[in-house]
């Protein structure tokens, strides 16, 4: 069973070089895959192994950086290996919005959770965004939720330079980084009743029971695990190797959709050329698995 732990922390990061060298080799001597994501404002990653060496991964950044708690954390299981390899990236920022993160303006964030949530994106008067992108949004999703349809965080603002001041403004995204620096944004704009969604959507699905949930579908995850449901449980999406979308147990019913090649989303888009090459790849997969073995195209999950 492998433990996978995302995080995000804002904080003053110094040494970006060093640290990336230092937290390459730790990672690859504990068997710990994912990708970690070192800035000046702060560090974002997720990470995967086995229990104990997550953990000791977990302690080191703590200790190298000079704190004690994450700004928010999620923690799930997998029975196989989701990341194929462990990477530390060092960006200008940890989400590309254009605007830095400090301990002040953080402070001015609020956080809503819960049954709380549940009672504020109720109400017909709030503005319910979900931050991430669209093919994010068509796997699952809060009640009323509304998507700006964009295909870079970047260009998030522009969206919300539309939105209304007057209005409450409840955000979420998948683990709740993403809202942070939108939520300054607002506040900066002059909106009054931002609020955001403690933790994401993944600490929403892990502490609440599905009766008492708003939540429909499934949440997309940027690994091979594709899509979670409640308590985080694996779900049942799986991604097309056509155009790298998730795709449902319905779609494969369609007869756009080919295993390894196309789904209904590219099928028309894909030039002959490509599907000739995605066959070929798609049968060299299935030779290797006849055959006792792994591909270095195979994809688990």
């Amino acid at each position: 069973m492998y433990t996978i732990y995302g995080f995000y922390k804002f904080k003053k990061i110094k040494f970006l070089k060093k640290n990336k060298l230092l937290f390459q080799e730790k990672i690859s001597e504990n068997n710990v895959r994912g990708t970690i994501v070192l800035s000046a404002e702060g560090i974002n990653g997720t990470i995967v192994g086995k229990k104990y060496d997550v953990s000791k991964i977990i302690k080191i950044l703590k200790r190298q950086f000079r704190f004690k708690n994450f700004d928010s954390k999620n923690m799930s299981q997998s029975y196989f290996q989701p990341f194929h390899k462990g990477k530390i990236k060092i960006k200008d920022e940890v989400v590309p919005l254009g605007l830095k993160i400090n301990s002040k303006n953080k402070k001015l964030n609020r956080y809503i959770s819960g049954k709380a949530w549940n009672k504020l994106i109720s109400n017909k008067e709030t503005l319910v965004i979900d931050a991430r992108k669209p093919f994010e949004y068509d796997v699952g999703t809060f009640k009323n939720a509304i998507n700006p349809k964009i295909q870079n965080f970047r260009d998030f603002p522009k969206y919300l330079k539309k939105i209304k001041k007057t209005k409450p403004v409840a955000m979420f995204c998948t683990g709740g980084i993403r809202c942070e620096k939108a939520s300054i944004f607002l506040k900066r704009k002059g909106f009054k009743n931002v609020f955001q969604l403690k933790g994401g959507i993944l600490n929403y699905l892990n502490k609440t029971e599905k009766k008492d949930s708003l939540w429909k579908g499934e949440c997309f995850v940027f690994d091979n695990r594709i899509s979670l449901k409640h308590k985080l449980k694996q779900g049942t999406y799986s991604v097309c190797s056509g155009c790298r979308t998730p795709f449902s147990a319905k779609d494969k019913k369609s007869y756009k959709y080919e295993e390894g090649v196309s789904c209904s989303r590219c099928y028309d888009t894909l030039s002959n050329s490509q599907k000739i090459r995605f066959r070929m790849r798609q049968n060299q997969i299935n030779l290797a698995k006849k055959a006792g073995k792994k591909h270095k195209f195979q994809r688990e999950y």
